[in-house]
């Protein structure tokens, strides 16, 4: 079943979206060299719960953090704790909000102090990889669409798209329907109507898209132990356009300010 929202429920959506870019900000100013992952997870956790919310991944299948920090070679769901971030890391923040009964989830990955070229450009690559996934998200295609787009513009490159792990939808739980793969072919797949909300999230590995779990049964990294990106973007299907929900803004302006 999927659940399309009103526009009521898309501006709480929106609400608790732009939250989750406003906590991914404020650790964006503490990612530096020498920082433990753990600490990041407390100034998260501190900075939802002081806006009135909570961290929507915590306890969420027994995750015991707020957090996903996963760093380099780990595509998604790192637990953050004594680990410290060390010149050249790169590292993927995703986080989830519950506020007013409804989820925000948003990604970025972050450079700690100087990556090497190539990390940097897989960095942005993935990013754009985003955008383009979610200009192919419009009233009308279908989610095979957007993960066409994904595929279609990193291949090119030589990275490779996770097929373990896939975008969803999103509303008064962390996972809705329907699924929303990061490759894919035009045409297929669930159709995208007005109220529909969603959460699109390429990882992007700049080796083998081949992935192992850790013992943990959460730390998801890649086979071959080269880096891998990871950028989310929630978005409401309208009528006539597509509105992104959650926002890179905040997170920009702190790495901005920072150079």
């Amino acid at each position: 079943m999927i659940h399309y929202k009103s526009n009521e429920e898309i501006e709480l959506l929106r609400l608790s979206s732009l939250l989750v870019g406003k906590t991914l900000a404020e650790v964006a100013r503490h990612i530096k060299p020498g920082v433990t992952t753990g600490s990041l997870d407390q100034i998260a956790e501190t900075f939802i719960r002081d806006h009135h919310a909570t961290p929507a991944f915590k306890g969420y299948g027994g995750f015991p953090a707020s957090l996903c920090v996963s760093v380099n070679d780990v595509v998604v769901h790192g637990i953050p704790g004594e680990q410290v971030l060390q010149e050249g890391d790169l590292v993927s923040v995703d986080c989830g909000v519950m506020m007013n009964g409804y989820v925000g989830d948003s990604a970025y990955t972050f450079a700690v102090g100087e990556v090497t070229p190539e990390v940097k450009l897989l960095m942005e690559r993935t990013k754009e990889s985003l955008y383009l996934g979610i200009q192919a998200a419009v009233a009308g295609k279908r989610v095979g669409d957007i993960g066409f787009e994904i595929q279609n513009y990193v291949e090119q490159f030589g990275y490779s798209v996770v097929r373990d792990l896939v975008g969803h939808g999103v509303g008064k739980s962390l996972h809705e329907k329907p699924e929303v793969p990061n490759y894919g072919r035009r045409g297929t797949g669930v159709k995208l109507q007005p109220g529909l909300v969603i959460c699109i999230e390429p990882m992007i590995n700049l080796g083998t898209r081949s992935v192992t779990q850790d013992r943990d049964g959460w730390t998801i990294r890649t086979s071959d132990g080269k880096p891998s990106a990871h950028y989310e973007h929630a978005i409401a299907i309208r009528e006539t356009n597509t509105e992104i929900l959650s926002s890179f803004e905040e997170i920009e302006k702190v790495l901005e300010s920072q150079h």
